[in-house]
């Protein structure tokens, strides 16, 4: 590691030994309970803003788990993510009813208005495009949710608009 300077989720900018110090402060309060290892990710998920893998194995020996075991972890659940994301990420849901109604369309119309492909993020991070599969939100559809805001009926000539409301 060393003193690389490195922005936190807060956009503040750190040395990663300070955020790692955070971490290890998270693990010696978990380190005993059961079931440590997911709120263990997510909270250091919350300081970094995504899971770098010097914290992925400083976790790994901080609860004492096999690195395989912790990255099939990072690996299964979507919300974990082991690269840099976005202040606001874009979830474009491309579940049935969204997809008839024309959310492929807005998926196009977001990534030519962010110029980014599904899984990535911005070069100023801060848009992270995503498909999901549903947000229960069908009769409504497409659905976009951007953060934990769902917008609904979007259509593709009003992406720009609603991206507007964000980049601020």
């Amino acid at each position: 590691m060393g003193i690389e300077k490195t922005s936190c989720a807060c956009g503040e900018v750190v040395s990663e030994e300070k955020l790692m110090e955070r971490v290890d402060e998270v693990l010696r309060e978990y380190r005993e309970k059961p079931g440590a290892l997911i709120p263990v990710l997510q909270i250091t998920q919350g300081i970094f803003g995504y899971l770098p893998v010097p914290a992925l194995k400083r976790i790994s020996l901080g609860l004492n788990k096999p690195f395989s075991e912790v990255a099939g972890v990072v690996g299964f659940y979507s919300f974990f993510s082991t690269v840099p994301r976005g202040k606001h990420v874009i979830r474009v849901c491309m579940g049935t009813a969204c997809y008839v109604r024309g959310a492929k369309n807005v998926l196009d119309a977001v990534k030519e208005a962010l110029d980014v492909d599904v899984g990535q993020t911005t070069p100023d991070r801060m848009f992270t495009l995503e498909v999901a599969r549903c947000f229960g939100a069908c009769g409504l559809a497409p659905a976009v949710c951007i953060d934990n805001e769902v917008h609904q009926r979007v259509r593709p000539n009003k992406v720009d608009m609603l991206l507007d409301q964000y980049r601020s």
